[in-house]
């Protein structure tokens, strides 16, 4: 892939996976909120649906970007996500895109999604 810049997405191939891509974004790293952190993680999701859109995805999943080892708040997170699919979706009303899936690794991550839905 030669690298990816943070907020931004690349794709690959599914491989032996049983998905027919993978798209590869990178997430910020969280330092306090006040470094962007904010636009890049919505530029992940916003990103990655256009890789998407442009390859003929139908479906996509997420996890919850940069909560992991880079220490985005999950609240924050989950809202930043959430408010970025809205906005691409309102926008793009005409996309080949039908199903997102928020994968949550625990279910306090659950709970933040389905109270922002």
């Amino acid at each position: 892939l030669q690298g990816c810049a943070t907020g931004d997405a690349k794709i690959t191939k599914g491989y032996h996976l049983p998905a027919k891509f993978v798209i590869h974004t990178v997430g910020p790293v969280w330092h306090g909120g006040n470094h962007g952190e904010e636009e890049l993680l919505k530029s992940c999701y916003r990103r990655s649906l256009e890789v998407g859109e442009a390859n003929g995805c139908r479906s996509i999943a997420f996890p919850a970007i940069s909560t992991g080892i880079y220490g985005y708040p999950k609240e924050k997170a989950a809202k930043a996500a959430v408010e970025a699919m809205k906005e691409y979706f309102a926008e793009h009303q005409e996309s080949v895109i039908e199903d997102v899936i928020l994968v949550s690794f625990d279910a306090g991550t659950e709970q933040l999604y389905l109270e922002l839905l």
